[in-house]
């Protein structure tokens, strides 16, 4: 019942198309969320997951938003609270906690922030490898107002190489963010 809701009102209610006929497959997975300009991209996001009445997909969002009452509504919604102070215990915490769950789905903007940023994070990477898990190339285009789950893009050791690679592919869909003027792939 959620997830046909959930599919009403991002397709009938707030007009975008979906691409991806089914969640990613494997119980443990990163999603790489692109172009990341707003929060209404969290929104966007949340409905294009949900309407799948599959896995949940966690989303990363900083500390200073889990303030009562809206911090028990984020984490019901998937989100966990990051401190983005010390990247390292970030990526570490994450790790641990996709390695203790049976599924995992996160969701990640390798932007790192809904600011113009030339220069993508790794981190996403890192936590991949470590996990053992694939990195699929979500997108969420506002321009046409197309959400999917794209190609599952192989890693090497390399993550800066890696990143850079995919910010190209991401350069090469022409999407357009909800501020486009903050999305920036070369």
């Amino acid at each position: 019942m959620w997830a046909r809701f959930c599919r009403f009102l991002l397709t009938k209610v707030m007009g975008w198309t979906i691409d991806s006929p089914a969640p990613a497959p494997e119980k443990k997975v990163i999603l790489l969320g692109v172009p990341h300009t707003s929060a209404w991209d969290f929104v966007v996001s949340y409905l294009f997951y949900r309407q799948f009445d599959g896995p949940d997909a966690k989303v990363m969002i900083k500390k200073e938003f889990f303030f009562w009452p809206i911090g028990g509504l984020l984490r019901k919604l998937g989100a966990i609270p990051v401190d983005r102070s010390s990247a390292s215990a970030m990526v570490k915490s994450l790790i641990e906690q996709m390695n203790a769950a049976d599924s995992f789905h996160l969701a990640i903007a390798p932007e790192g922030t809904r600011k113009a940023t030339r220069k993508w994070k790794t981190g996403y990477h890192l936590i991949a490898k470590e996990v053992g898990c694939p990195v699929y190339m979500a997108y969420f285009d506002w321009g046409t107002k197309h959400i999917g789950i794209g190609n599952k893009i192989g890693l090497t050791d390399d993550a800066r190489a890696d990143t850079d690679r995919i910010q190209k592919i991401y350069g090469t869909m022409n999407l357009k963010g909800k501020y486009p003027e903050d999305f920036v792939t070369e």
